[in-house]
């Protein structure tokens, strides 16, 4: 076996040297290079950019067009994205569960891959994740991914994982966990049918397409995909976070360079996140009324407006959480929001305001005689997904200022800064460590708990 071993430079950095160079790809750099850039070459790079990806596995000349067109989708951010999850089947050991790698480096022909050590460890934390180095000592599932990756990719880390008997849930907690902002990348490796004649290979496929498309995480089975546990638990997260899966492509080896009375099929999947809502003219305008009756209606009565749904227009009946801001004579008079959409954007607006007026503890209740020149602003936020960050400096490192609004968490405590926050602190270090004041937390705290969250908003006044 050829394992792993301790190069020289740095002293004691393990490394994991190629299974498959030159018999999957070619093992000669150059050659290699040339190779998978004339694939992408031949793959559409339009549309959106995915979240996650299900590409093939196979040797280059059976499935490397079908591996390109999925990786092909990521170079219009191809500087944003700095990590990539990648799962893969375990072909060759045992797995009960996950393994993970001892090693920091992934070598190719093309140089090596930086691990990255703190997502690993992150995974490590759960029973069902375990280091097992002797898992990945013959695997090609994980391994043929990376030259694609590293042509599309200019900088970025792996989290590599290979998935034995996990079950879709377990799947669906870990990729939550290392779900991260745009600057993460999640990618299955899977095959689909395999050993079969050419007809039945494309009418499974179609089935098992179909189910990939439609997020079915129940529907593929044992013969339909050999990576059938993280491609079930990505749909079941898929389907939670609401992405749009598209098929780029899928064929079989009888389509590309193999005979066609003995097959193996491949698809390439891609996961997109749902684009934000944009509220029209008449929507912010219906929204920022519902606001100010509120406010009124608390002074006056000392009891919560109440909302109508039946005379809402659908976009206002929708689950959104928002944040309602007051400010008087340009200064600050109350924010309250919500994180979570649990209630109609329209009621999430009127609870919000009147909290803002009258419950925001940094100030006394608004006065009927301030209403006049109270001016209102409501920010409508976009579902928080999970930001990864081992470290203060990857978190500072990977924040979008002027986009970004982020929530951290810790025993210690939570607090969240909208987008709106980087108008006055405009410097990504001070805008983290402020808002670890506002959780509570001594300076320069970090643990292992700390959990952050990043979202956007759509802004109006």
């Amino acid at each position: 076996m050829r394992g792993f071993r301790i190069s020289g430079t740095p002293a004691r950095e393990r490394v994991k040297p190629p299974n498959v160079a030159g018999t999957f790809y070619p093992g000669d750099g150059d050659v290699l290079r040339r190779e998978v850039d004339a694939h992408l070459e031949q793959a559409r790079t339009d549309g959106p950019v995915p979240k996650a990806l299900i590409a093939p596995h196979a040797g280059y000349r059976y499935s490397g067009p079908v591996a390109a067109s999925a990786y092909a989708r990521l170079k219009p951010r191809a500087r944003e994205i700095r990590r990539v999850v990648l799962l893969g089947p375990a072909h060759f050991h045992p797995v009960r569960g996950v393994a993970t790698s001892s090693a920091e480096w992934f070598e190719t022909p093309l140089g090596r891959v930086p691990v990255d050590m703190a997502s690993v460890r992150r995974a490590r934390e759960f029973r069902f994740v375990q280091k097992l180095d002797p898992a990945f000592e013959r695997e090609h599932s994980l391994e043929v991914h990376l030259p694609f990756l590293m042509r599309v990719l200019p900088r970025f880390s792996l989290v590599p994982l290979l998935v034995g008997s996990a079950n879709q849930v377990e799947i669906d907690t870990l990729i939550e966990t290392l779900w991260g902002g745009p600057e993460t990348v999640i990618v299955i490796s899977s095959d689909l049918s395999h050993y079969l004649d050419y007809e039945t290979a494309r009418r499974i496929d179609a089935k098992t397409s179909a189910a990939i498309v439609a997020l079915r995480h129940d529907d593929v089975g044992y013969e339909q995909a050999c990576g059938r546990h993280a491609v079930n638990g990505l749909l079941h997260l898929a389907r939670r976070h609401r992405l749009d899966a598209r098929a780029l492509d899928v064929r079989n080896s009888g389509d590309t360079a193999g005979t066609r009375d003995c097959v193996v099929g491949y698809g390439a999947y891609a996961f997109f996140e749902p684009a934000m809502t944009t509220l029209g003219f008449e929507a912010r305008r219906h929204l920022l009324g519902i606001a100010a009756r509120s406010i009124r209606h608390g002074i006056e009565h000392g009891s919560a407006f109440e909302v109508d749904p039946d005379l809402l227009p659908p976009a206002l009946r929708e689950p959104r959480a928002t944040f309602v801001t007051l400010e008087s004579d340009r200064r600050l008079r109350g924010c309250v929001g919500s994180l979570e959409a649990t209630r109609a954007l329209a009621t999430d607006v009127a609870h919000n305001a009147r909290a803002a007026a009258s419950t925001d503890p940094r100030f006394p209740p608004v006065e009927k005689d301030e209403l006049e020149g109270l001016s209102i602003k409501i920010s409508v936020l976009s579902s928080p997904v999970p930001f990864h960050a081992g470290s203060e400096a990857d978190l500072v490192d990977g924040l979008r200022p002027g986009i970004d609004g982020l929530i951290i968490e810790d025993d210690e405590g939570r607090a969240t800064f909208l987008p709106s926050v980087w108008k006055s602190i405009p410097e990504p270090v001070r805008f983290v460590r402020e808002l670890a004041g506002k959780a509570g937390w001594p300076a320069g705290h970090w643990s292992e708990t700390v959990r952050v969250w990043r979202y956007t908003t759509e802004e109006f006044d």
